[in-house]
């Protein structure tokens, strides 16, 4: 990005939502050098910086810019299905100022010369704030840990294995025991390999479609015993994407057993279920898979009531190459930065969830869990804003997806809501004509 200063900016006429100050009401935004000067009606009384744009918001709705804790990135090494470049327009589209990486690239992120490389090259080509996550055990083998304390000291915000579990309990309660001191996250990827061999939720569905299911107890058994590991070692914990209501209840036993947990599931498994398959559209194929529609309600109740703290996309890219399979022999993996917020207003729509806590999950709660300065419109944050009217009707066209893939399960999609201008550091760098 460049290192200009951009001029002053007011959003004013706006429905001002910090869910981190627990504000709704109407006023204005203020942006000066990078920063929010006030935000809220006690900005709408304040006079405009001089030389400031001002921008009439109309009554959208002016928020903190959400920050997606899943996003995988092609780059290094699979530039052809994402690079920083593509997925960053795709996520100012969507709203979206920060991105957290995976570290599944190739090489995979286990060195701290790989993580200055992703910062590096995220600050040259990247037009939102780029935040990697490092693995937590070298090659995403399992085997031997990382240097967490200079993973963390070279910018890594937290440390997961991918979408690969741990396999082996003692080295994780060695990585959880080492990442403690060093107050790192820990995320994991929780489905128990040795059960997960199947390519769809494990049931009549599966049995149906003549194909081999996951069952959920992959997932349960693989999270309760991360819990009891974290009991042993007091470590800070995520888990990365949970998808049933056991998984749910599992989450909230070990909240009220003390434990230092957070938990995070994907917008397609509130939004989506495995009916959505469909012809074997493999577009929809992924991990954990879609599961069935009382899991789905089941994840939905759980994020309302607060045990599911963060909301992901869990963008995934995948090609032609590794999409265009029969069902069984294509790659995990959907689209999702540009229909995050979108995706996530349906849970609002069909009042399921008010507005402020549906966009703390995506905006205060991630950057609380992760240490960053983010994620809210308090004076002295980070400009960092999105603006967007949740009423607004659109349809996701494949020739209007932004990233390099097309692997989106809501192509053609109609959604209510819509992204209307994307702030990053107080400069505009998306606005929908």
């Amino acid at each position: 990005m460049a290192i200009d200063t951009p001029k002053p900016l007011v959003l004013s006429n706006a429905r001002v939502i910090d869910p981190a100050r627990g504000l709704d009401a109407p006023g204005s935004v203020i942006i000066a050098d990078g920063t929010i000067l006030a935000a809220g009606p006690e900005a709408a009384n304040q006079g405009a910086p001089y030389g400031a744009e001002i921008i009439d918001c109309a009554g959208a709705v002016a928020g903190p810019g959400l920050i997606d804790m899943c996003v995988s990135v092609g780059e290094p090494g699979a530039e052809h299905r994402e690079t920083f470049a593509s997925a960053s327009k795709a996520a100012a589209s969507g709203g979206i100022t920060t991105i957290v990486t995976m570290p599944e690239t190739d090489p995979i992120i286990d060195d701290p010369a790989l993580v200055d490389f992703i910062l590096r090259r995220a600050r040259d080509t990247a037009i939102v704030n780029v935040k990697p996550m490092a693995a937590l055990t070298k090659g995403l083998e399992g085997r031997d840990m990382t240097e967490i304390g200079l993973l963390q000291e070279a910018g890594a915000v937290a440390f997961i294995n991918g979408h690969k579990s741990v396999r082996n309990a003692q080295i994780m309660r060695r990585i959880m025991t080492y990442a403690r001191d060093f107050n790192a996250l820990v995320v994991h990827h929780t489905e128990d390999p040795d059960l997960a061999g199947g390519t769809m939720n494990a049931g009549l569905n599966a049995s149906w479609k003549g194909l081999s299911g996951v069952p959920r107890e992959a997932e349960i058994i693989m999270l309760e015993r991360d819990l009891r590991l974290v009991g042993m070692a007091k470590s800070r914990y995520h888990a990365n994407l949970i998808s049933t209501s056991d998984s749910a209840d599992v989450i909230r036993a070990g909240k009220k057993r003390g434990l230092d947990i957070t938990a995070g599931v994907s917008i397609n498994h509130l939004t989506q279920n495995e009916n959505d398959i469909g012809p074997y559209r493999t577009f929809f194929k992924m991990s954990p898979p879609l599961r069935d529609e009382d899991d789905r309600q089941a994840m939905i109740a759980a994020v309302a009531d607060g045990t599911i703290d963060i909301i992901v996309s869990n963008h995934d890219p995948q090609d032609v190459e590794t999409k265009r399979h029969p069902w069984a022999e294509a790659e995990d993996g959907a689209l999702g930065l540009e229909t995050l917020l979108a995706a996530a207003l349906r849970l609002y729509h069909a009042e399921q969830m008010d507005l402020m806590p549906l966009l703390a999950t995506m905006t205060c709660n991630p950057a609380d869990r992760l240490g960053l300065d983010a994620g809210r419109l308090s004076a002295g944050a980070p400009a960092d804003v999105v603006v967007f009217d949740p009423d607004r009707p659109w349809v996701l066209e494949k020739s209007a997806i932004k990233s390099r893939s097309k692997n989106s399960p809501f192509e053609d999609a109609r959604f209510s809501g819509r992204t209307l201008r994307t702030v990053v550091a107080g400069r505009t760098v998306y606005t929908y004509d």
